[in-house]
């Protein structure tokens, strides 16, 4: 039996859940386990489970919602799967998803929570690295000395080496700003809402160039969580199944400073792999919730994972037909972690939106056409790189 068999559509998204969300620090009082819980009390409702009926969780990048810790809190007892991988924004659409995928398709377990929590606090990313000097892992110790000590100077390097070889311009990264601030415009859960122009993005703060402030992420605390369970058992819940047509990874260095080419990403081994197990092809695709730490890493993912080619992410961009109403690609229509919410590590948030859409229930940024969806993770500095495929009815 091929991979393929082993897993398309063998496995279904049942329920999603969501917790409070705030600016960092503000649900630091609430601590990280607390947000879990809420997530995955959300997701079984949403399935009609009762979260005692759990028996597999799969978390990733956060000993606060250990597997452990969740099924005492939650009063589970018969817990056969357990898992919690490492792959950062990538892990939700990796690890963590695979495996919980594997367990319910091949019968290791019935129902599987996949979840993702963080209280952040207020302490700040990059000095938190450069306090931690001689802790890291080597390729961190070959990049701190030279100043790239936060996530904006790593990401500062794609977009300009993708400026300088494929004439990429600043307009053209902003327009995927102001896209992302449309969706969520009609996300009324989103922290950002107001309207943006291009001038805008050009006029906020530079953080490091060619990145100015509206290009980059929001930083948020938060949680989300989903169900999935075997195509069989789908059927008899109230939720119409979600199935998983296709899902790869792909990854290339750990540290940016190893990245064989900076303005090519594992999407581009994780995109195809997902698309062949999926027997689908990108204009097959509705939705693509693509993380967003920055406008380059969105606009990297749609030339990698093959809705452009090479170099023509810009040139792709630039009319605005991803925000809404424009096209047949829609991308990032919760507002992104660039307008909604990014509480680090967001692949989980990208599944959640790619989900509520495929099943209609999207509000006022409901797509018209919704039978595919494609959410695809981003870890670390663009290290680890995770594509799932989704769709409303089963393919084989």
């Amino acid at each position: 039996m091929s991979g393929d068999e082993l897993l398309r559509d063998k496995a279904c998204i049942v329920g999603i859940g969501r917790s409070s969300y705030g600016k960092r620090g503000a649900l630091e009082s609430e601590g990280t386990l607390r947000l879990a819980l809420q997530a995955i009390h959300d997701a079984c409702r949403d399935a009609g489970l009762d979260p005692k009926q759990l028996d597999g969780f799969s978390s990733y990048s956060d000993d606060a919602a250990h597997p452990s810790s969740l099924q005492m809190a939650l009063g589970t007892r018969r817990v056969r799967y357990a898992g919690m991988v490492w792959g950062g924004g990538g892990a939700g659409m990796g690890g963590a998803f695979v495996n919980a995928a594997m367990a319910v398709a091949n019968g290791v377990a019935e129902y599987v929570v996949v979840v993702r929590a963080i209280s952040q606090g207020k302490q700040r990313f990059g000095r938190s690295l450069a306090g931690l000097q001689g802790q890291l892992p080597a390729p961190f110790g070959y990049a701190l000395p030279f100043g790239l000590m936060s996530p904006a100077q790593m990401f500062a390097l794609p977009a300009r080496r993708h400026m300088a070889v494929y004439g990429t311009t600043a307009e053209q990264l902003a327009q995927i700003a102001v896209d992302t601030r449309a969706w969520a415009a009609f996300n009324p859960n989103a922290r950002y809402r107001d309207p943006i122009t291009i001038d805008d993005v050009l006029a906020s703060e530079m953080v490091v160039s060619p990145l100015h402030k509206l290009d980059c992420c929001l930083v948020t605390d938060g949680a989300g969580a989903f169900v999935m369970t075997s195509a069989a058992r789908a059927r008899d819940l109230p939720r119409p199944p979600v199935y998983v047509l296709g899902a790869a990874t792909g990854g290339t260095h750990q540290m940016i400073s190893q990245m064989p080419d900076v303005t090519v990403t594992g999407g581009a081994i994780s995109g195809p792999a997902a698309f062949q197990m999926a027997g689908v092809k990108p204009d097959d695709v509705n939705l693509l919730m693509g993380y967003d730490s920055f406008t380059i890493t969105a606009l990297l993912h749609l030339e990698d994972l093959g809705f452009c080619p090479k170099g023509e992410g810009g040139a792709f961009v630039e009319d605005g037909k991803l925000g809404p109403g424009r096209g047949p690609l829609a991308m990032n229509t919760n507002g992104g972690g660039l307008s909604y919410t990014h509480p680090g590590m967001y692949g989980m948030f990208l599944l959640v939106e790619a989900v509520r859409q495929l099943w209609g229930e999207a509000g006022e940024r409901q797509l018209a056409t919704h039978d595919v969806a494609v959410a695809h993770g981003s870890g670390g500095v663009l290290s680890t790189m995770g594509t799932i495929v989704l769709g409303t009815e089963a393919t084989l």
